[in-house]
């Protein structure tokens, strides 16, 4: 166990504070047992350590971040790290990528009922895996989800300048003057691009020349490992599912005719439609429903979008159509807090009350003028007017 520490040791020596993401200060921290889900590169390690470095500095003989990837978990148990541990005087426990560790969700309800006194954090990748696992924690774990950057979060990283995060209310009912304080201090669209491109994963930051290698090496891990794995997806099938996303990535936005999909790309519309739920549970897409309630893998959702922007980059490469960018961001972005439905006038009903039309700088309030409490969302402007708002503000959510 001393080379755990040891590694914990030299992690936490390399591990800078100078940039914080906000979801740090939103979760409950007191908690005997936190789980934080979210995509593979989204920044859930940093946030461990960060936290560690920030709030357990002054007890960090009685902590310990370990990842289950590691080989010493090839010899050694979870129960046996957490009894040795817990013996050693041991309170806080940091456990990165579970889904790696077979059976890691029984052993850590029989490590919650056995040990009272041991905090443990842990987070996962495979979100396929957390919702297999949700049973075994329910009642004992608080999880929280974890998206990438938001565009706040990103003009952050790359101006040094730290703005406040927005609620919807703020947006809506003043976005003149907080776009009025925000174009003070900074330029909004000399981020916003690039932020589409590449500003969504913290990895960027590391190799940018290799970021579409990076993430195209997260997409096909997903595809090719977790769903055969988790969903009992024929890997046959994988290079059409991959056939899917790119058609996603290229439509204008993506309206599923499931019979013509079917053909096209070979596969039965049960399956599809499986598929269809399968990509919006791991992450990949986002599925937009008229009713989101009783949603069944069955279902044809009346919109997908990719996850977020950068992925179309990645995938549609030069065929990426601007209004599928817009709403892909909107939807990222609102999703995280907010829930979104498909509406036949306007492109997203949000929270059940809201309808939101997304377009370019001329997009007008002719189609959605009779809707109450309806927005349009404009991408192209810096400032907004009455109830015309500048998509690049949603970006302030988070």
């Amino acid at each position: 166990m001393e080379f755990l520490f040891e590694q914990f040791q030299q992690k936490l020596k390399h591990t800078s504070t100078d940039f914080v993401r906000s979801i740090m200060d939103e979760i409950h921290w007191d908690a005997r047992l936190i789980g934080i889900k979210g995509a593979r590169g989204i920044g859930k390690t940093t946030l461990l350590l960060q936290y560690i470095k920030l709030h357990l500095s002054s007890s960090l003989g009685q902590t310990l971040y370990v990842s289950l990837d590691d080989i010493w978990f090839n010899h050694h148990s979870l129960i046996e790290l957490v009894r040795d541990f817990e013996r050693q005087g041991g309170r806080y426990l940091f456990l990165d990528e579970v889904h790696k560790y077979s059976g890691w969700a029984q052993e850590l309800k029989n490590i919650y009922d056995s040990y009272p006194n041991l905090k443990i954090v842990f987070t996962g990748s495979s979100l396929l895996e957390i919702l297999n696992a949700r049973a075994d924690l329910s009642r004992r774990a608080v999880v929280y989800s974890m998206q990438g950057f938001s565009f706040r979060e990103y003009i952050g990283v790359e101006s040094g300048t730290l703005l406040k995060p927005l609620s919807l209310d703020q947006i809506i009912e003043n976005h003149i003057e907080v776009t009025q304080l925000i174009n003070d201090k900074i330029k909004p669209f000399q981020y916003f691009d690039n932020y589409l491109k590449h500003g969504y994963y913290p990895f960027y930051k590391e190799e940018l020349d290799l970021y579409e290698m990076r993430l195209g090496e997260v997409v096909n891990m997903i595809l090719e490992i977790e769903l055969p794995l988790l969903r009992n997806v024929d890997m046959a099938y994988v290079t059409k599912v991959k056939q899917l996303l790119v058609i996603i990535a290229e439509s204008v936005p993506f309206v599923p005719n499931v019979s013509k999909l079917s053909d096209k790309i070979g596969i039965n519309r049960a399956t599809l439609l499986s598929y269809l739920n399968y990509l919006d549970e791991i992450g990949l897409t986002y599925n937009l429903y008229k009713d989101a309630h009783g949603i069944s893998k069955l279902q044809k959702p009346s919109k997908v979008y990719l996850e977020n922007t950068n992925l179309i980059f990645l995938l549609a490469r030069n065929n990426a159509n601007l209004g599928n960018l817009r709403e892909t961001f909107f939807s990222n972005q609102l999703s995280y807090r907010h829930s979104l439905g498909y509406t036949d006038i306007g492109d997203f009903l949000v929270d059940g009350k809201l309808t939101f039309e997304i377009g370019g700088k001329g997009k007008g309030h002719k189609q959605i003028k009779k809707v109450p409490n309806s927005y349009v969302v404009a991408d192209d402007i810096l400032y907004g007017s009455q109830n015309k708002i500048p998509l690049w503000l949603f970006g302030f959510l988070y």
